[in-house]
């Protein structure tokens, strides 16, 4: 694990085959993926960043780096993509063995170039769009959370307003004295050309022929965007005048809200007004869309929100609609370079599986909580403005390349970003990043057979490059590039060496990602049985054992903890989705969709630590038999962190024990474990949800359902801390026998 670990820190990479299976037939036998898991703008304390423009290879557009053959004597370098010989242009004439450029230094296998000439720093803009729609007090909470980061805006961005309800109201805050606003009808789709038009852009001048850009001046902008540093008088009068929707709501009927229609003028604002720069669109939702474009239930009550059965069914009337409409809300913003961030808080579910498609390919935000009250959303929004160290470092306007070597070809991407359509899929829109976001690419080798020994010694390595440029949140252009090489094997020796460069934590985290994609868009698709045939093909070809013998059975300790990331994996939140509704299975996926290796191991197989009188904190086996009465277990499960007292701890903590100063020990070890949650909490983006609960409590399933049910229902006997876990579910001891009895069949 250290090595991988090693290389991440250097590089931001986890590759699933450190070792890579060198033709098609060898790559299928592995089963996982060859695929990298890649952190674009992930910060590196020494990142080297040079104020020059990169030296590309004329064939394949590459960029020089340390794997780069040199011909110093001649003045020639041999790009490892396409064997392209170039010569060095005139201002690196001086390069040589004794003196090179810092891109063919051995370490700096990722750098950063930021060109002079493209130095001028670009706006950032935020437009909220706020759900009206909602009852009193969930309006309190939401303008009390809106006005408390007013002031956290970066210095040099525009700030705008649009309301909605059963009406879309865009608010002129650029004149304070007499406040204006547009109002447009939530039933229908409003295109550009009539949102300028109405707003009165063209008054006194002919409609332009070219671009809308060209016919709006800064006056007419500043209508609708202010400067972060003048905005907070007007956006907070605003803010306080606002009133829950007026529509009256029948008894039997939901609220009227055209979520839809709103998103839609807000995306056709930003680009009629700032088209291919930095620009965010924050939806604060409360309910789910009832009205016009992109509703996903109607106003009767009578009709029940979707459900997965019904999304299975295919008897979801609005869903399919919805999805067509967002889907181009989608092309529209990524065309444009536009982020659309989702907060929605609602007991209700709100449309974040039909929304799913913008957020994903926008590269934005989604944050889902109960209520505007809750911590999940106050303290998320507050991290997304926060700046320095604790900031996200939030960047726009990315473009994501990838090159590779002529036996391997870019299968796809499972993350936030969209495809430009170029070619053979190697470039991706990112409009969208922070320095956290990460992004799956799935390869696949080419080649059909081995070549011959001699070329096999010669060239034994395959060759990435990730090309990233796009606008630092200081608001240059940059362009960040990493580049790997990894070794090939192939033939009937290479089973050790592929063993050897497995990475079990990349691996679980790619077939989490492959087998959540796989459930959305294969119909029929069943994910248990595909991860089973995949776990038991992966035990027979890299176990060790005699055939038919069970007992016989053992793996290497680069694969002997992956049977048990997929037994958790199978009964995750991302597989088993009866449990939650569409919104939340989406939410779940859109999340592991973005995340590290690290984080999505959080996901799927949660973290848990035991506290004691007898022992220090030190983790624990995520499984039943963890409880006893005299212990505290702190569960993260990266969206929820659980404190959970047993019985007796319980009993002691009602009885305030650890308020009696004889009892200071009680009192640390109360705390220990509050600490180390705030601690996990503070770290996270978007900010998990802390549960507290005690033994045989309600609340006690948020760390009942991720155990181990080894002592079940099912099962003889209670675990030692007198718990059973009622479940149809069958234990890892099970599961890992019937693996190990098909394995060496």
């Amino acid at each position: 694990m250290a090595e991988f670990m090693e290389l991440e820190a250097q590089d931001g990479v986890r590759m699933t085959w450190n070792v890579v299976p060198g033709t098609k037939e060898e790559a299928g036998n592995c089963v996982v993926p060859v695929s990298a898991i890649y952190t674009p703008i992930k910060p590196f304390p020494n990142m080297l960043v040079l104020p020059y423009a990169p030296l590309r290879c004329r064939n394949c557009s590459s960029v020089l780096n340390p794997f780069c053959v040199m011909d110093f004597a001649a003045k020639i370098w041999i790009c490892p993509f396409c064997f392209h010989r170039s010569h060095f242009p005139a201002h690196y004439a001086s390069v040589s063995e004794e003196n090179l450029p810092a891109e063919l230094f051995p370490q700096y296998t990722t750098i950063e170039y930021k060109s002079p000439r493209e130095a001028a720093c670009l706006q950032s803009v935020f437009m909220f769009v706020i759900d009206t729609s909602i009852i009193e007090e969930e309006m309190a909470f939401l303008k009390s959370a809106l006005s408390q980061v007013i002031g956290l805006f970066p210095d040099n961005s525009l700030v705008g307003l649009i309301t909605f309800g059963t009406l879309v109201h865009l608010h002129e805050i650029g004149f304070s004295t007499a406040p204006k606003t547009y109002v447009f009808k939530g039933s229908k789709d409003v295109s550009k050309g009539q949102l300028l038009e109405q707003m009165g852009f063209f008054l006194n001048k002919p409609k332009p022929l070219t671009g809308v850009r060209d016919g709006l001046s800064s006056e007419s902008i500043a209508r609708f965007l202010l400067p972060a540093s003048e905005c907070e008088f007007a956006i907070n009068s605003v803010l306080e005048e606002l009133q829950k929707d007026p529509w009256p709501i029948p008894a039997d009927q939901r609220a009227s809200r055209s979520t839809g229609t709103a998103l839609s003028v807000a995306a056709s604002l930003l680009g009629a007004c700032f088209p291919g720069s930095g620009a965010r669109i924050m939806a604060f939702l409360g309910g789910p869309s009832t009205e016009g474009p992109g509703a996903i239930v109607s106003k009767n009550l009578s009709e029940p929100i979707r459900s997965h059965k019904d999304l299975d069914k295919d008897s979801a009337p609005h869903y399919h609609k919805a999805i067509k409409f967002y889907e181009t809300l989608a092309k529209q913003l990524v065309h444009q370079g536009h982020v659309l961030d989702l907060f929605a808080c609602a007991v209700d579910q709100v449309g974040v599986a039909e929304l799913k498609v913008v957020v994903e390919r926008t590269g934005g935000f989604v944050v889902l909580a109960e209520s505007f009250g809750h911590s999940v959303f106050k303290d998320t929004l507050r991290r997304v403005f926060q700046s320095g160290d604790k900031g996200l470092g939030l960047s726009s306007n990315g473009i994501f390349e990838v090159n590779c070597s002529k036996d391997l070809k870019v299968q796809g991407v499972l993350g936030p970003c969209a495809s430009l359509e170029k070619g053979n899929t190697s470039a991706w829109k990112m409009c969208g990043l922070d320095q956290a976001t990460s992004l799956c690419l799935v390869f696949d080798i080419v080649r059909k057979d081995i070549p011959d020994a001699t070329v096999q010694s010669s060239s034994s390595q395959f060759y990435f490059q990730f090309l990233t440029f796009y606008q630092h949140n200081s608001g240059e252009m940059r362009l960040r590039v990493t580049t790997l090489s990894r070794r090939w094997v192939a033939g009937p020796g290479s089973i050790q060496d592929l063993i050897s460069g497995f990475d079990q934590d990349a691996a679980a985290a790619a077939m989490a990602r492959l087998v959540s994609f796989k459930m959305e868009i294969e119909a029929e698709f069943d994910p248990i049985r595909w991860l089973d045939k995949a776990l038991i093909h992966i035990c027979s070809r890299f176990g060790d054992y005699q055939k038919d013998t069970p007992s016989s059975f053992s793996l290497s300790p680069r694969f002997s903890i992956f049977p048990q990331f997929m037994f958790h994996l199978r009964r995750s939140q991302f597989v088993q989705v009866f449990n939650n509704s569409p919104d939340e299975t989406a939410y779940f996926r859109m999340i592991l969709n973005r995340e590290n290796v690290a984080n999505s191991v959080v996901m799927i197989q949660p973290s848990l630590v035991s506290y004691s009188f007898q022992s220090v904190p030190e983790p624990a086996l995520l499984d039943v038999t963890a409880i006893a009465a005299d212990r505290i277990l702190l569960l993260d499960s990266y969206f929820t962190v659980v404190i959970f007292h047993g019985s007796t701890i319980a009993q002691w903590r009602k009885a305030g024990y650890h308020d009696q100063p004889e009892h200071q020990a009680f009192a640390q070890l109360l705390q220990a474990p509050r600490d180390d949650a705030d601690a996990i909490i503070n770290e996270r983006f978007p900010v998990p949800r802390l549960v507290i609960c005690d033994q045989h409590g309600s609340q006690a399933r948020f760390l009942l359902a991720k155990l181990n049910p080894s002592a079940s229902c099912n099962s003889d006997g209670h675990g030692p801390g007198g718990d059973i876990i009622f479940t149809d579910d069958v234990s890892f001891e099970v599961f890992l026998d019937h693996l190990q009895r098909l394995a060496v069949q």
